[in-house]
């Protein structure tokens, strides 16, 4: 009985504490399930990924764009039509291509259209291919190959 008189605040935050947990791991989980009839947010008409990660993202992004007021979604050009296969940049492998992906960077046009700045913060944003994109002139070769301009692409790039 002593302990307990001499210990009493260590047990009761260590009580509070153990509640707490138990109500995050026992907690009533929320079933979600997707409809083909919900409406389409500006993002998704872009051209953006369809899948749940790409939804999470961008629903995420969403947010916090509202609240800090910064346009998420306009900050890169769309994407229209069918994405491009980024793969044939060189210096863009199925890594970097996904990392692309998931920014809402599926075509070539998009990559040709972007800015010194948005270049340098996309940039920053990719972890190990850091520098890549100057690098390898990765929007100089975007732009012949969003024009159609294989021979121009081959003859400052090489073979295809």
């Amino acid at each position: 009985m002593e302990f307990m008189e001499l210990n009493w605040p260590v047990l009761a935050v260590a009580i509070v504490i153990g509640l707490i947990v138990g109500l995050l791991i026992f907690r009533p989980r929320q079933r979600v399930s997707l409809t083909d009839s919900a409406p389409i947010r500006p993002h998704m008409a872009s051209g953006e990924g369809r899948a749940i990660t790409d939804e999470a993202a961008a629903a995420a992004s969403d947010v916090a764009g509202h609240m800090i007021n910064a346009r998420v979604h306009a900050e890169l050009p769309g994407a229209t039509g069918t994405p491009d296969d980024l793969v044939k940049l060189k210096g863009v492998g199925p890594k970097l291509a996904a990392l692309l992906n998931e920014r809402g960077i599926s075509r070539f046009d998009q990559i040709a259209k972007l800015s010194s700045s948005q270049v340098e913060a996309l940039d920053t944003s990719l972890g190990a291919f850091r520098g890549r994109f100057n690098r390898d002139r990765i929007v100089e070769q975007a732009d012949y190959l969003a024009r159609g301009d294989i021979d121009g692409y081959e003859a400052r790039f090489g073979k295809l």
